[in-house]
């Protein structure tokens, strides 16, 4: 795939398990962004029925197509400059659970495990137990490398991307 450079934002990359997938993405605003195309290489479908299951959904009104799209600049290999129509983690969620391909269902698997856990922690609904017996202190040094390490092992298992384990700010310092 060929590589775009934007102006803004940051580039990551999204592998498969199976190395199946290679995706430069666009993080602008706290939230991930792709272009038609992108998204049809993610679920192993062509960008037709992309076009097709965003139709529905706006039609439908399950998505707001203003709140869920932009059209955004990018360098394409050529050098130039082009305006391009871009959507983001909602609507990509959106077509993701309509499309039928092996890779949406892993997709849509992905999506429920880590989505709602990522929500609770950004939202900070995830507590504490508090009705633990005796007193055991974690330093935040010894809960990062357990994390890490976690992660290592999960990265290992193709369970967890490089996403695992990052810290929100501050916030697990604070606990």
């Amino acid at each position: 795939m060929v590589k775009q450079e934007f102006n803004k934002g940051e580039i990551v990359i999204y592998k498969t398990s199976k190395n199946e997938v290679k995706l430069d993405v666009r993080l602008k605003e706290e939230t991930v962004w792709l272009t038609q195309k992108q998204i049809a290489i993610l679920f192993d479908t062509r960008r037709p029925a992309i076009t097709k299951h965003f139709n529905n959904i706006f039609k439908s009104e399950e998505l707001d197509k203003n709140s869920v799209s932009s059209i955004l600049e990018h360098t394409a290999a050529d050098g130039k400059t082009y305006k391009t129509q871009f959507y983001n983690l909602d609507a990509i969620i959106s077509v993701g659970y309509r499309v039928n391909s092996k890779r949406a269902t892993q997709f849509r698997i992905w999506a429920t495990k880590t989505l709602t856990l990522l929500e609770q922690y950004d939202k900070e609904k995830i507590s504490l137990v508090k009705k633990a017996k005796g007193k055991f202190v974690l330093k935040y040094e010894d809960a990062a490398k357990v994390i890490q390490e976690i992660k290592k092992e999960l990265l290992a298992k193709k369970e967890a991307s490089d996403l695992f384990g990052q810290e929100n700010g501050e916030k697990f310092q604070a606990i």
